[in-house]
């Protein structure tokens, strides 16, 4: 095992997930889940539609707490009671419909439901959330007209920028990423994908789910595969190929 294998096993992953397991009204959505992810990772999640993808990620991310399991973070057992407890652990989430404001302008987005104040009345502080949203996106390579413009005037590429930089600026430990690229071109996906493989260079957990195979293959570490539910197994992206993975979510052998 290398210096660097042996080092990242010496600290608690980001995410441990335990025998995760979610039923809604006598339906299983999901069954027997586990896995670790560790800073500095990219952990693509796949599966047919109906798999139970998207129902893990809002578990992980608070909106629904698992039927049974444990879910650890960073070695601390947690039982989120909303997204605002996973948030405040580092948690953020880019769902595919972005949660964007459009009429109010980027900076707001960026803070939103976080708002800067100042002074003894509180009033907001616009230069310096202004100030800040230009730092950030130049510093991700989001490149928007302005800090100051509505969201409705970007392309989907540029809110998906957006998104995802709110989410990094205010992620500690782990984005969640609900199929980030799947409205957008091939210019806007790369350039998406080259934000993500900033996340990993700042040394924070990704989880992934992604319906593109070859992006699976450009950008993740390993690859979690759900079957109707169950988990099919994971693999090392290194280790395996396409066509194993897809028998893996269509249960047909290869």
């Amino acid at each position: 095992m290398s210096a660097a294998a042996l080092a990242r096993d010496a600290v608690p992953p980001v995410l441990r997930l335990e025998n995760i397991r979610k039923v809604f009204g006598g339906i299983v959505a999901l069954q027997d889940v586990t896995l670790d992810l560790h800073a500095g990772e990219v952990m693509a999640l796949v599966g047919d539609n109906g798999a139970g993808k998207s129902t893990l990620v809002k578990i992980i991310c608070g909106v629904h707490p698992p039927t049974s399991g444990r879910m650890l973070i960073g070695g601390e057992e947690v039982n989120f009671v909303g997204p605002s407890a996973a948030q405040k652990r580092g948690i953020q989430v880019v769902f595919q419909d972005l949660a964007l404001a459009e009429q109010q302008p980027v900076y707001m987005n960026l803070f939103l439901g976080r708002e800067l104040v100042t002074g003894p009345l509180r009033r907001l502080d616009r230069r310096r959330m202004i100030r800040e949203t230009r730092e950030l996106v130049q510093a991700m390579d989001v490149r928007i007209p302005s800090a100051t413009g509505a969201m409705r005037d970007l392309s989907g590429g540029q809110r998906q920028g957006v998104a995802i930089a709110r989410a990094t600026h205010w992620a500690g430990k782990l984005v969640l990423m609900d199929e980030p690229t799947a409205a957008l071109g091939v210019a806007e996906t790369a350039k998406v994908e080259n934000i993500i493989r900033g996340l990993k260079d700042r040394n924070l957990a990704v989880l992934l789910i992604s319906h593109s195979l070859d992006q699976v293959f450009r950008l993740s570490d390993r690859i979690c595969v759900l079957r109707r539910g169950v988990q099919a197994g994971i693999r090392r992206t290194a280790d395996t190929s396409s066509n194993e993975i897809v028998a893996m979510i269509t249960g047909v052998a290869h």
